[in-house]
């Protein structure tokens, strides 16, 4: 009888070239992730992933699952496997699935986060894990969350997508974006935390949108500009995209009882 794993996970993508398993051989999380589960399982595993998180970019609650018939206890997917991966990469939880579950097209939203820091010096301890936007002392955060209100509703958000996501099809650039805020750090000044919820997120969709509400923020432009974004549909529009390092998937979330 195949089983159906549900994995929670965490890790820290610094050192690998994102989650999807690449052709070249890069490092990758599904592909090390894989390889331990193959020694665990003693066959070949495919592990599916709720997204597929950038190089560089993190996850606090990442889930997968992959499907084997071998009867291991679940302590073996959790414990047994933590012992075989780095240590850049943590299992939280391993549990059986229901057979029609799956980690990404089971998933009813998202949340993302996403730390940068708007001071001339950015710690040191915090240069893999935050974004570094050098800037005018003043951070306009009334400004910023007048362009967040713009955002949170159901767009075409092609203007905050890396045009490659857009030419590979799927099912278009429309989403809902459900919440979205940004405060400050405690204990670091110029630190920023802004948080987005959706229904789902384009390729590099939130790193777009970072890197053009902290101009929103540093005066460089207005408010009301992500509302032409989305209506030309144009990317050129948007800010720059901001570094991956600063962006962690914070978690998935499921409909009740899933």
């Amino acid at each position: 009888m195949t089983r159906i794993i549900r994995l929670l996970l965490s890790y820290d993508g610094t050192a690998y070239a994102g989650w999807q398993r690449q052709r070249q051989g890069e490092r990758t999380i599904q592909a090390t992730l894989e390889d331990c589960l193959r020694t665990l399982c003693g066959h070949p595993v495919t592990v599916h992933g709720a997204g597929r998180t950038d190089a560089g970019v993190h996850a606090l609650g990442m889930v997968a699952h992959f499907h084997t018939p071998v009867d291991h206890p679940l302590t073996a997917f959790s414990k047994g496997l933590n012992s075989l991966l780095p240590p850049d990469i943590r299992i939280f939880e391993a549990r059986e699935a229901a057979p029609d579950f799956h980690s990404r097209f089971s998933a009813c939203a998202k949340m993302y986060r996403y730390d940068f820091c708007t001071g001339e010096v950015l710690p040191p301890e915090r240069r893999l894990y935050m974004g570094h936007f050098p800037g005018k002392s003043l951070f306009d955060l009334k400004a910023v969350s007048k362009a967040l209100h713009h955002l949170c509703a159901t767009h075409d958000f092609t203007g905050f997508a890396h045009a490659l996501e857009l030419h590979e099809g799927g099912r278009g650039a429309v989403r809902t974006l459900l919440a979205a805020h940004c405060e400050p750090i405690p204990g670091l000044p110029g630190g920023w935390s802004l948080r987005l919820k959706g229904d789902g997120f384009l390729r590099q969709m939130v790193r777009i949108i970072t890197g053009t509400v902290v101009e929103v923020g540093q005066g460089r432009r207005n408010a009301d500009s992500v509302l032409e974004i989305l209506a030309a549909r144009d990317r050129r529009l948007a800010g720059k995209t901001a570094p991956a390092c600063g962006l962690f998937l914070e978690r998935v979330l499921y409909p009740e009882g899933v």
